[in-house]
């Protein structure tokens, strides 16, 4: 590393800005400003996709409901969104994406990273609470239920069927948030899912959403995020006793893309360099 570099990674590594009275006002500025915004644009705009949905039969009208919310809560806090890789995807084609989860903000994220439709895997519970889980179902978003095998199994066979439709899926395999920004042992649904409609798999990394809101925080200090899209993952010829398998390899593309960018890894390596000195 160069001193230029030595000093990014530094200043990437601090949990506050330079200066506590700027560290304060960014968080005023999170607290009266920006967090009150992004909660009127989601009662606002949630409002109008729910009645939108009286009519909206193939889900056009919510999904640029949910992408005019993505970029005006983006457009509000000034963060920039740099996509790489998705000219590798053969958009005429139901594919089962799959994310890694860092913030509040990766969903915002990637609607307006993605040029298309697609649908959300979530927890069935999520589809309970009043307003969001109203949301998530008239939207058309799928719910996993997780009470028992046989419950998780039936939604999973849902969850395939429904690409017939030819509209892509987007799975957190995670499961939530990340609390540290390090990547997480990956669930086997969305594996299952590709296998038994013979979707190919695309893993993505999203790099810089936990740095601009970690979990448990409400303070945003926006940056440039980047989502970065991995080769397509062909499931032809698997059969579900694989899964794990393409687990692990999926997990394996997304470690490599999100780590080559990551802070958290250039972090790491300053601190290895420092203590081998």
């Amino acid at each position: 590393y160069n001193v230029a570099d030595s000093t990014q990674i530094h200043e990437l590594s601090e949990s506050k800005p330079a200066g506590a009275l700027r560290f304060w006002l960014s968080r005023l500025r999170s607290y009266f400003i920006w967090d009150p915004l992004i909660w009127i644009y989601t009662i606002v705009l949630g409002t109008l996709s729910l009645i939108s949905s009286v009519f909206d039969h193939n889900g056009n009208l919510q999904h640029w409901f949910a992408c005019l919310w993505s970029r005006m809560i983006l457009g509000t806090i000034g963060a920039r969104v740099k996509v790489t890789g998705l000219d590798k995807i053969d958009m005429s084609k139901a594919h089962v994406f799959i994310v890694n989860h860092l913030s509040a903000l990766d969903i915002p994220t990637l609607y307006v990273s993605l040029p298309f439709q697609f649908r959300i895997l979530a927890k069935k519970e999520l589809f309970s609470y009043p307003f969001m889980g109203w949301h998530l179902r008239r939207s058309g978003q799928i719910p996993i239920e997780q009470g028992s095998v046989r419950a998780t199994m039936r939604s999973l066979n849902q969850a395939a069927a429904s690409m017939k439709s030819n509209l892509p899926i987007l799975v957190f395999p995670e499961g939530g948030r990340s609390r540290d920004g390090h990547l997480q042992e990956f669930m086997s649904g969305a594996f299952y899912i590709a296998i038994k409609s013979g979707a190919d798999v695309v893993p993505m990394a999203l790099v810089g959403t936990y740095e601009m809101l970690p979990m448990n925080t409400w303070h945003i200090q926006p940056r440039t995020v980047e989502l970065l899209v991995g080769e397509p993952i062909s499931t032809q010829g698997m059969n579900v006793r694989q899964v794990d398998e393409l687990a692990l390899k999926a997990r394996k593309v997304i470690a490599n893309l999100y780590y080559s960018r990551s802070a958290l890894a250039r972090i790491a390596d300053l601190e290895r360099d420092e203590s081998g000195k």
